[in-house]
């Protein structure tokens, strides 16, 4: 038996081990075996973190220039893309995401902490024209001050990126908290911060197994700002804990995103959007295009050909080049996908293709499911798996598809497969989702605004305004005549 890797927490710019001495390991999902040992944090810790955060903001990092601060972000960007192998190489072992995935997301990902670097710099007021006589009146940006990052366990540096190099461009300190199912490439990447030459506090990192201490720092009244991604029950609680503070909060939560499809569309392109949109990462991705609304007329052939290829994605070691799909990242969410296909087949769906576990590799792997004869009141069409099944209903006419799109809580992404320009347009605009597609699937960037409508969140992540989420606007109104005014009177 291998020796497990050993990780520890960044508190205050020091590695540190839980205060207790409490520790946990992390399951690789491929091999089903512990591969790595973890600090698991208490409210201590967490009190220590948000402690060394707030001493960071009213310290160097405080008194920091924006472009100072955009130096920093440079260079934490260059040592993101320097250190993608072992970053890579951690994600796959804590969540089973495929090698040639993670090695080119962690290759782009510096770029995240390039474009927030240009875009500190531009954080700025505005004078306003008083209506007062002799008042100067203009407005400082100004940041919220410490933020609680809470994130996810399938893509855990991408979408703490989406936190942290928008919070740091603002002038915020961060503590961030990854998931206990996925927490080693976090506690990875914080040995990079003090090489960046961000001061000590600024970014603090805590791991821990216990939803008791994870709440505590949601509800913390040291932090000024929660930023979630995960479910969408879960985002309720954070916000309820935020909102006991009064603190800001954007969720970034769940999603049932369709994936439109017209008559004229490509097939051949659309059936490869939709395994693009649905089976890659296997399925566990919050913008998974997991309901295909289809035209009638093609459902028929667009459905032959994505079974034809799901089918023949190949299943296995997310380290080999190979692969194409990996495991469920672990036991509860396999267990949960099940459950679903479960009550697909009690409600009388039809499984095309998949259905099940993978007999042959068993652990925590589930073949590309297919699944058709769904209704709007069926579970697999109004519930978000999470796992690589795709749910297909048909439609005949545009109104009908716009209204099969939003008939669901969520509203996160959505995509329109079709030739007509103008339909695509047209019908892009109707659906209530933060991101639609247009003949393609699942592309995101650092300049490109990403959030939801409805259930699927609050406040935007990615994009210039993106800092926002993490500022206060204040106003100062300078009198400039040196005269006394009546005191008991407005100005």
């Amino acid at each position: 038996m291998s020796e497990l890797q050993t990780f520890r927490m960044l508190i205050g710019g020091a590695t540190a081990d839980a205060a207790s001495g409490a520790v946990f390991e992390t399951t690789n999902p491929y091999t089903g075996a512990a591969w790595a040992t973890v600090p698991d944090a208490g409210p201590d810790d967490v009190d220590a973190a948000v402690s060394a955060a707030r001493s960071a903001l009213d310290g160097e990092w405080g008194s920091m220039t924006a472009f100072a601060r955009a130096t920093c972000l440079r260079r934490l960007g260059d040592l993101v893309a320097e250190n993608a192998e072992p970053l890579a190489r951690a994600e796959v072992a804590d969540s089973g995401k495929l090698y040639r995935e993670m090695i080119g997301q962690l290759e782009a990902l510096g770029s995240w902490y390039h474009y927030f670097a240009g875009v500190a710099p531009t954080i700025e007021g505005r004078q306003i024209p008083a209506p007062n006589p002799n008042y100067l009146v203009y407005t400082r940006r100004e940041p919220v001050g410490v933020v609680a990052a809470i994130t996810p366990w399938n893509s855990p540096l991408l979408l703490m990126t989406w936190k942290l190099a928008p919070a740091l461009a603002a002038g915020c300190t961060v503590v961030i908290k990854p998931s206990e199912h996925s927490p080693a490439s976090t506690l990875r990447f914080a040995e990079l911060i003090d090489r960046a030459g961000i001061p000590a506090g600024v970014v603090n990192v805590v791991s821990t197994n216990d939803r008791d201490t994870a709440a505590h720092l949601a509800a913390h009244p040291g932090v000024d700002k929660v930023a979630f991604t995960g479910s969408t029950a879960t985002g309720r609680a954070v916000a309820k804990a935020a909102a006991d503070n009064i603190s800001k909060v954007t969720l970034e939560l769940g999603g049932k995103s369709p994936q439109v499809v017209f008559p004229d569309a490509d097939l051949e392109s659309a059936a490869n959007g939709i395994i693009a949109g649905v089976f890659a990462a296997t399925g566990q991705t919050c913008m998974a295009g997991s309901r295909l609304v289809v035209h009638a007329d093609v459902h028929d052939e667009l459905v032959r050909l994505i079974a034809e290829r799901a089918a023949t994605i190949e299943l296995g070691d997310p380290e080999a080049e190979s692969t194409e799909m990996g495991p469920v990242a672990n036991a509860p969410q396999y267990e949960k996908v099940l459950g679903y296909l479960e009550t697909a087949r009690a409600e009388g769906n039809t499984i095309v293709c998949g259905g099940g576990p993978d007999a042959g590799l068993g652990g925590y792997f589930v073949r590309p499911t297919v699944v058709t004869g769904v209704t709007t009141g069926s579970t697999l069409f109004r519930e978000e798996v999470f796992g690589p099944v795709l749910a297909a209903l048909t439609f005949t006419d545009e109104d009908e598809a716009v209204a099969l799109a939003n008939d669901t809580p969520y509203g996160l992404a959505a995509a329109v497969w079709t030739k007509d320009v103008h339909r695509a347009h047209r019908v892009a605009g109707r659906i209530r989702a933060g991101s639609v597609w247009i003949n393609a699937y699942r592309v995101v960037a650092p300049s490109v605004p990403f959030g939801g409508f409805g259930h699927s969140g609050l406040g935007r992540e990615n994009g210039v305004h993106a800092v926002d989420e993490y500022l206060e606007e204040k106003s100062v109104w300078v009198e400039l005549s040196g005269g006394t005014r009546d005191p008991f009177t407005l100005g």
